[in-house]
């Protein structure tokens, strides 16, 4: 019995660390889930997730300058996040890591704050 138990929770970890590329819907359905748009088109939020990550949750860019950009929506690590590499302001007030999550809720949250804080998409 405490092989199966052990073999289990091997497994869920095993799960819970596999990349998650969401599909148009799942997606539409996570961003209504965290309460709307914040004045940008469902399709923009969509079309934004494709180009940035092919909706992939666990992708990372490291980008020349030494900043690295995390998630769903390669949120950058200079500003939005930390990664003790970055020297980041932390805008968002999350680690990184937390972006690469397959739930996403708390990456939608931040990305609702960097819209509001530029006006817009502009920081893509």
């Amino acid at each position: 019995m405490k092989k199966i138990l052990f073999l289990s929770f091997i497994s869920c970890l095993i799960v819970a660390n596999q990349t998650k590329i969401f599909k148009r819907c799942e997606l539409a359905q996570e961003m209504h889930k965290a309460d709307g748009y914040e004045g940008i088109s469902l399709g923009d939020w969509m079309c934004l997730a494709y180009r940035e990550s092919q909706v992939n949750t666990k992708k990372k860019y490291e980008n020349a300058v030494g900043s690295t950009d995390y998630g769903l929506f390669q949120i950058n690590s200079h500003y939005w996040c930390n990664d003790d590499k970055s020297h980041s302001k932390n805008l968002g007030h999350m680690n990184c890591s937390e972006l690469l999550s397959n739930y996403i809720f708390l990456t939608i949250l931040c990305v609702k704050m960097m819209v509001l804080s530029s006006g817009g998409i502009a920081n893509w």
